[in-house]
Protein backbone atom coordinates (compact mmCIF):
# COMPACT_ATOMS: atom_id res chain seq x y z
CA UNK A 1 0.00 0.00 0.00
CA UNK A 2 1.17 3.76 -0.47
CA UNK A 3 1.01 5.61 2.41
CA UNK A 4 0.22 9.04 2.12
CA UNK A 5 2.85 10.77 4.72
CA UNK A 6 6.25 10.10 6.30
CA UNK A 7 6.29 7.45 9.12
CA UNK A 8 8.43 5.04 10.71
CA UNK A 9 7.62 1.31 11.46
CA UNK A 10 9.56 -1.14 12.94
CA UNK A 11 12.46 1.36 12.90
CA UNK A 12 12.06 1.88 9.26
CA UNK A 13 11.45 5.17 8.14
CA UNK A 14 9.10 5.12 5.03
CA UNK A 15 8.55 8.31 2.79
CA UNK A 16 5.32 9.82 1.66
CA UNK A 17 4.66 7.80 -1.34
CA UNK A 18 6.45 4.83 -0.21
CA UNK A 19 4.96 1.51 -0.80
CA UNK A 20 4.59 -0.20 2.61
CA UNK A 21 3.82 -4.51 2.98
CA UNK A 22 0.32 -5.02 4.11
CA UNK A 23 1.63 -6.83 7.03
CA UNK A 24 3.18 -4.06 8.52
CA UNK A 25 -0.17 -1.72 9.38
CA UNK A 26 -3.06 -4.05 9.55
CA UNK A 27 -2.38 -7.09 11.57
CA UNK A 28 -1.57 -3.57 14.31
CA UNK A 29 -4.17 -1.82 13.95
CA UNK A 30 -6.78 -4.41 13.54
CA UNK A 31 -5.26 -5.79 16.89
CA UNK A 32 -5.23 -2.79 18.76
CA UNK A 33 -8.05 -1.33 17.67
CA UNK A 34 -10.47 -4.01 18.51
CA UNK A 35 -9.33 -3.83 22.38
CA UNK A 36 -9.34 0.26 22.46
CA UNK A 37 -12.88 -0.15 20.71
CA UNK A 38 -13.77 -2.98 23.14
CA UNK A 39 -12.50 -1.08 25.94
CA UNK A 40 -14.33 1.67 25.00
CA UNK A 41 -17.58 -0.22 24.24
CA UNK A 42 -16.99 -1.57 27.75
CA UNK A 43 -16.87 1.44 29.45
CA UNK A 44 -19.85 2.95 27.34
CA UNK A 45 -22.27 -0.12 27.99
CA UNK A 46 -20.35 -2.45 30.30
CA UNK A 47 -21.18 -0.22 33.79
CA UNK A 48 -23.16 2.63 35.17
CA UNK A 49 -19.64 3.67 36.96
CA UNK A 50 -18.15 4.84 34.06
CA UNK A 51 -18.25 8.43 34.06
CA UNK A 52 -19.34 10.31 30.07
CA UNK A 53 -16.09 12.70 31.12
CA UNK A 54 -13.73 9.29 31.46
CA UNK A 55 -15.54 7.41 28.05
CA UNK A 56 -14.68 10.59 26.39
CA UNK A 57 -11.02 11.18 27.32
CA UNK A 58 -10.54 7.90 26.78
CA UNK A 59 -11.76 7.20 23.66
CA UNK A 60 -11.44 11.08 22.58
CA UNK A 61 -7.42 10.25 22.80
CA UNK A 62 -7.68 7.08 21.20
CA UNK A 63 -9.52 8.58 18.29
CA UNK A 64 -7.46 11.08 17.84
CA UNK A 65 -4.19 9.14 17.71
CA UNK A 66 -5.73 6.60 14.98
CA UNK A 67 -6.86 9.85 12.63
CA UNK A 68 -3.40 11.16 12.62
CA UNK A 69 -2.21 7.59 12.04
CA UNK A 70 -5.02 7.45 9.28
CA UNK A 71 -4.06 10.57 7.68
CA UNK A 72 -0.82 9.72 7.00
CA UNK A 73 -1.58 6.10 6.04
CA UNK A 74 -4.23 6.68 3.87
CA UNK A 75 -4.47 10.11 3.32
CA UNK A 76 -6.91 12.96 3.49
CA UNK A 77 -9.66 11.59 0.86
CA UNK A 78 -10.17 8.47 2.17
CA UNK A 79 -10.35 9.88 5.96
CA UNK A 80 -12.82 12.56 4.72
CA UNK A 81 -14.85 9.32 2.87
CA UNK A 82 -14.37 7.27 5.82
CA UNK A 83 -16.71 10.01 7.90
CA UNK A 84 -19.14 10.32 5.01
CA UNK A 85 -19.73 6.58 4.59
CA UNK A 86 -19.98 6.76 8.43
CA UNK A 87 -22.38 9.30 8.55
CA UNK A 88 -24.45 7.35 5.91
CA UNK A 89 -24.37 4.22 7.99
CA UNK A 90 -25.36 5.57 11.46
CA UNK A 91 -28.55 3.71 11.18
CA UNK A 92 -26.49 0.30 10.84
CA UNK A 93 -23.92 0.75 12.98
CA UNK A 94 -27.18 1.89 15.46
CA UNK A 95 -28.64 -1.59 14.73
CA UNK A 96 -25.57 -3.41 14.53
CA UNK A 97 -24.80 -1.98 18.58
CA UNK A 98 -28.26 -2.80 19.73
CA UNK A 99 -27.79 -6.18 18.14
CA UNK A 100 -24.57 -6.36 20.20
CA UNK A 101 -26.05 -5.09 23.44
CA UNK A 102 -29.10 -7.18 23.00
CA UNK A 103 -26.53 -10.44 23.29
CA UNK A 104 -26.02 -8.96 27.20
CA UNK A 105 -29.63 -7.72 27.58
CA UNK A 106 -29.11 -4.53 26.89
CA UNK A 107 -30.92 -2.28 24.34
CA UNK A 108 -29.47 0.39 22.69
CA UNK A 109 -32.12 2.69 23.53
CA UNK A 110 -31.18 2.01 27.72
CA UNK A 111 -28.29 4.85 27.25
CA UNK A 112 -28.16 8.20 26.89
CA UNK A 113 -27.62 9.43 22.88
CA UNK A 114 -24.15 10.94 24.16
CA UNK A 115 -23.03 7.68 25.54
CA UNK A 116 -23.37 6.66 21.68
CA UNK A 117 -20.32 8.81 19.93
CA UNK A 118 -17.26 6.95 21.05
CA UNK A 119 -18.33 3.31 20.40
CA UNK A 120 -19.61 4.48 17.10
CA UNK A 121 -16.58 6.34 16.37
CA UNK A 122 -14.64 3.44 17.01
CA UNK A 123 -16.81 1.24 14.90
CA UNK A 124 -16.70 3.63 11.68
CA UNK A 125 -12.28 3.53 12.31
CA UNK A 126 -12.88 -0.16 12.22
CA UNK A 127 -14.74 -0.62 9.24
CA UNK A 128 -13.00 1.53 7.63
CA UNK A 129 -9.43 -0.06 8.28
CA UNK A 130 -11.46 -3.70 7.60
CA UNK A 131 -12.43 -2.24 4.07
CA UNK A 132 -8.87 -0.79 3.43
CA UNK A 133 -7.19 -4.40 4.68
CA UNK A 134 -9.92 -5.89 2.03
CA UNK A 135 -8.89 -3.81 -0.96
CA UNK A 136 -5.43 -4.63 -0.26
CA UNK A 137 -5.63 -8.54 0.51
CA UNK A 138 -7.48 -8.64 -2.94
CA UNK A 139 -4.39 -6.16 -4.98
CA UNK A 140 -7.56 -4.08 -5.94
CA UNK A 141 -6.34 -0.56 -4.78
CA UNK A 142 -4.54 -0.14 -8.01
CA UNK A 143 -6.80 -2.02 -10.33
CA UNK A 144 -10.24 -0.06 -11.02
CA UNK A 145 -12.16 -3.04 -11.96
CA UNK A 146 -11.24 -5.25 -8.65
CA UNK A 147 -11.67 -2.05 -6.83
CA UNK A 148 -15.25 -1.60 -7.89
CA UNK A 149 -16.18 -5.40 -7.71
CA UNK A 150 -14.68 -5.11 -4.12
CA UNK A 151 -16.28 -1.80 -3.15
CA UNK A 152 -19.65 -3.37 -4.65
CA UNK A 153 -19.06 -6.50 -2.36
CA UNK A 154 -18.17 -4.52 0.49
CA UNK A 155 -21.38 -2.28 0.12
CA UNK A 156 -23.44 -5.85 -0.40
CA UNK A 157 -21.63 -7.31 2.63
CA UNK A 158 -22.29 -4.24 4.92
CA UNK A 159 -26.15 -4.07 3.98
CA UNK A 160 -26.36 -7.83 4.65
CA UNK A 161 -24.81 -7.48 8.25
CA UNK A 162 -26.84 -4.80 8.85
CA UNK A 163 -29.91 -6.39 7.59
CA UNK A 164 -29.38 -9.72 9.54
CA UNK A 165 -28.26 -8.06 12.55
CA UNK A 166 -31.63 -6.32 12.60
CA UNK A 167 -33.54 -8.48 12.08
CA UNK A 168 -31.97 -10.69 14.90
CA UNK A 169 -32.70 -8.47 17.03
CA UNK A 170 -36.53 -8.38 16.47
Amino acid sequence: MRIHSGISIDNKNYAKGDNVPWHKIYPFFLFHMLMFGGSGFLMAYGSKDVSALMLYLHGGFAVSIYLVFYLAIFGRDEVKWMFINGALGLLGIWSQIDWILSLFGRNIGDYPKYIHVIPFLYYILYTFLIRNAILDLAKAREDERRRRFVDNAYIVGSLTVYAVSYFLRK
